[in-house]
């Protein structure tokens, strides 16, 4: 009986996840409330409450699903024994593309975080975790290139604060751009490619180097 409860609890999260998808991608965060998406999912508000705090909350927990694997592919690049961080890196950074063009959750979580997120109140909770996720990124893609030039995998005088801002702003840019008009090109057809040319700029642009 307590296995049946838990995992009615878990689809009713999983449920009300994927209405927050939904609503959030039709009308956007700001303008969605915590009723409409408990109509969506075809729950009470209290359920809502039940599994999430607030909207701030249900945001980041939509969030984390797409984000998780991510990190898990960062911190095994991260870590201390890792023979091929670069090698990592770029398999986290084709994995994320590939993402975006198959799987249509994480797609949808893409769009809402690029294109249906009204960033207008520093003080807003959802504006809070978007930077410090962004930050705590940045962090992890600067600890894993610092050891691909222990590796000798990139020069020894490679900027890490640039290298980190350009691999991330690439890789947003490349997201952004096929979000916004997916037909402009192949995103899962060329994601390595795209990839391999952001790692070439690592290697061997002059304007990156110490």
């Amino acid at each position: 009986m307590a296995r049946s409860t838990k995992e009615e609890a878990l689809e009713t999260r999983n449920r009300i996840l994927d209405a927050a998808e939904n609503v959030f991608h039709a009308q956007g965060v700001a303008q969605t409330s915590l009723a409409e998406v408990a109509q969506a999912a075809d729950v009470t508000r209290g359920a809502i409450y039940w599994h999430f705090k607030n909207k701030s909350d249900l945001f980041d927990a939509m969030c984390e699903r797409v984000r998780l694997p991510m990190e898990s592919m960062m911190e095994a690049g991260a870590e201390e024994g890792e023979v091929d961080p670069l090698g990592k890196l770029r398999d986290t950074c084709v994995f994320v593309l590939h993402e975006a063009a198959r799987n249509p959750h994480s797609r949808k979580v893409f769009d809402i975080i690029f294109h249906k997120c009204e960033f207008v109140e520093e003080a807003d909770p959802i504006v809070i975790r978007q930077r410090e996720c962004y930050l705590e990124g940045m962090a992890n893609i600067e600890r894993i290139l610092r050891k691909a030039i222990d590796r000798q995998q990139l020069p020894a005088d490679l900027d890490l604060r640039l290298a980190g801002v350009t691999l991330h702003a690439a890789m947003g840019g490349l997201l952004n751009n096929w979000l916004f008009a997916p037909d402009s090109f192949n995103l899962e057809e060329n994601a390595e490619k795209l990839i391999d040319a952001c790692f070439d700029t690592l290697r061997y642009a002059p304007s990156l180097r110490r």
